[in-house]
């Protein structure tokens, strides 16, 4: 790993699950990776001893423990050389096990890092785009067979139900994150939890909801109306949500800060004096992790990857009466963004 020698370390201890399978493919629940400018060690433990020789084991050298593996981790670090300063990732590391460190670890000088291998993660090669757009692919067609048997009286709960169980019948490998479906003056929250409350005539359902394939993530949300046509006041309010995801989505790049990605849709919302309505960032990184880097922030300096894959998703929210968000996701390739969900976002009226 280049990262190595740009920190000044020997080896890189990797604790967080999806950093694990981005660097050996390995899937499992319990692992920690050591790897050196040369090396790749995963130990696991005995419940995976065949996943991890099949997942990992043309990439790394496979250590299964029958007890704990973090002391057998210490006693195959020798093997890997005359390892002297080794970095462990801060934010995926716990005390008790950082503990560790002064104790079993003691003959080797450790240092916490930050997001070193979530910045290579950042920027996909093809088989990665392809099985995000695979999964992408795979939630549109989930909601397509789910809309048809929404109707007022529904609860939110009922309709995140069909919707999952749509998800995993088409292969799904899991939800990425609990999936958000909201109701009625429910939709002025942007991160609401599905409940039990019925959807009635007239009312705004927002969806939000992902799929995995091959570990990959897509996040997609579509805001409708149910029971009837939408009002004048709803479809003002949905064209300018439109109108300002459809602007970011088209006009977003690799290279461009974060913050100026942001603008393309912030811009015309505040246009509009609904600025303080739209409080949360416009998007983000998408990859094994629902939400990873980049950032597409107000205070986002940070330029965009090329070849990463973003989420494209403003919304404006009324407390009280409700909101509309609209999410795709975009590849930015060196040719400029290419939709990977369908960026079908005409105003849906189930009537």
């Amino acid at each position: 790993m280049r990262v190595l020698e740009t920190e000044g370390l020997d080896a890189l201890l990797v604790t967080a699950r999806a950093n694990i399978r981005y660097l050996t493919g390995f899937s499992g629940s319990a692992a920690l990776v050591v790897a050196t400018r040369a090396d790749l060690l995963l130990v696991t433990d005995f419940r995976y001893d065949e996943q991890a020789r099949a997942e990992a084991g043309s990439v790394a050298r496979v250590e299964v423990e029958g007890s704990s593996v973090w002391d057998r981790m210490f006693r195959e670090l020798p093997s890997l050389g005359a390892l002297v300063s080794i970095g462990y990732e801060a934010h995926a590391v716990t005390v008790k096990d950082a503990d560790r460190f002064a104790q079993a670890g003691a003959a080797w000088r450790w240092k916490s890092t930050t997001d070193l291998v979530e910045r290579l993660r950042a920027s996909k090669d093809p088989s990665e785009v392809a099985a995000i757009a695979a999964a992408a692919v795979l939630a549109t067609e989930a909601l397509g067979r789910t809309l048809p048997r929404v109707r007022p009286g529904m609860s939110e709960l009922d309709i995140a139900g069909a919707l999952e169980a749509e998800l995993r019948r088409l292969g799904s490998e899991g939800h990425p994150f609990p999936t958000i479906v909201a109701s009625g003056p429910r939709t002025a929250l942007p991160h609401a939890r599905s409940s039990p409350r019925a959807v009635a005539v007239g009312e705004w359902l927002l969806l939000d909801f992902g799929a995995q394939v091959d570990g990959y993530c897509a996040d997609i949300t579509r805001t409708l109306v149910v029971g009837r046509r939408a009002d004048e006041r709803q479809r003002a309010l949905y064209d300018l949500v439109q109108a300002a995801q459809r602007r970011a989505r088209e006009a977003v790049r690799a290279g461009m800060p974060g913050r100026d990605a942001d603008a393309l849709a912030r811009d015309l919302i505040e246009a509009r004096g609904f600025g303080a309505a739209f409080g949360h960032s416009l998007g983000h990184g998408l990859g094994l992790e629902v939400h990873e880097a980049p950032r597409l922030s107000r205070t986002s300096v940070e330029p965009l990857p090329q070849d990463s894959v973003v989420t494209i998703e403003p919304g404006v929210y009324i407390a009280g009466q409700g909101g509309v968000r609209i999410e795709d996701d975009v590849h930015l390739s060196p040719d400029g963004p290419v939709l990977l969900s369908d960026g079908r976002t005409e105003l849906v009226e189930l009537v």
